[in-house]
């Protein structure tokens, strides 16, 4: 009896680690010489899809140098990107599953999402804002009162609207529900809404490419701080570490500047944004 349970205890010591590795995201991409990257096609300009209907965006050439930086990790010779694309409502249910391996589009890190998921460097700071249409006479959130305003459901957004509305004691506005922002846009240029809330970048870039930009009007104001990072599994920290090796690299050696100006124009000189990169300039 004593030797069949010096057995079974050998067995289940050697089992464990197997078990471990399976769950384990360098593991799973070594393997298969894949690894799973969710994006949005809708979230312009940090991920979306190009004119030659390929993932394109600020969050998807970092999420490439992150795959490149985990091939040269792994030692693979070859790494295949398989693409996912993912509506907001999924971006972290991909995650917990395993659908994809990470996701890189545009999310805000919060401490009710790291209840599920972890979350890597931050790659870039933003605040919610508003788009309205210019017949709207809306000048400022205080101006909402009555409104139509929409915004995508399961964001941070729609709780920062809530919380915006009641700060101001605005109870007679109308919230109508988008599924994302090709939606919200074109109920602004059909007069269906007057106003829709979202990240002021996305904002600027959804107003860029309306029919006529001069009908719709980019408030200044700021709802919210929205700190955006990749989303990958709880408790993996060996994929996460690899992930922010990468990020810390581009971030030290300046190679984000060129990204960053690809899809944002001249890096600021001072204010958020270069901060961040410095102060995740982790050294090795």
């Amino acid at each position: 009896m004593r030797s069949l349970l010096t057995v079974a205890l050998l067995l289940s010591l050697l089992a464990a680690p197997a078990a471990a590795a399976d769950t384990d995201t360098l593991f799973k991409i070594r393997r298969a010489s894949t690894i799973a990257i969710g994006y949005s096609e809708a979230a312009k300009p940090f991920s979306f899809l190009g004119p030659d209907g390929k993932p394109a965006g600020y969050s998807i050439d970092l999420c490439r140098e992150i795959a490149a930086g985990i091939q040269r990790e792994l030692n693979l010779p070859k790494l295949e990107i398989k693409w996912v694309k993912l509506p907001p409502d999924a971006r972290i249910s991909a995650v917990v599953s395993g659908r994809v391996d990470i996701e890189c589009g545009s999310t805000t890190r919060t401490l009710s999402r790291e209840a599920q998921v972890d979350f890597t460097n931050l790659t870039f700071v933003d605040g919610a804002s508003l788009l309205v249409t210019a017949v709207s006479g809306i000048q400022r959130p205080a101006q909402l009162a009555g409104k139509r305003i929409a915004v995508v459901q399961t964001t941070t957004t729609e709780r920062v609207l809530g919380e915006t509305l009641k700060r101001l004691s605005i109870t007679n506005a109308t919230i109508f529900a988008v599924k994302d922002h090709p939606e919200a846009l074109t109920a602004l240029e059909d007069g269906k809404i007057d106003a829709y809330a979202s990240d002021r970048v996305i904002l600027a870039g959804l107003r860029a490419g309306a029919k006529d930009p001069a009908k719709l009007v980019l408030l200044e104001d700021y709802l919210s701080y929205e700190p955006y990072a990749f989303v990958v599994r709880r408790n993996d920290s060996p994929f996460r570490l690899a992930v922010n090796r990468v990020l810390a690299r581009l971030y030290r050696s300046a190679e984000v500047v060129p990204i960053y100006e690809k899809w944002f124009g001249p890096m600021p000189e001072g204010g958020l944004i270069p901060a961040v990169f410095a102060l995740q300039s982790v050294p090795e």
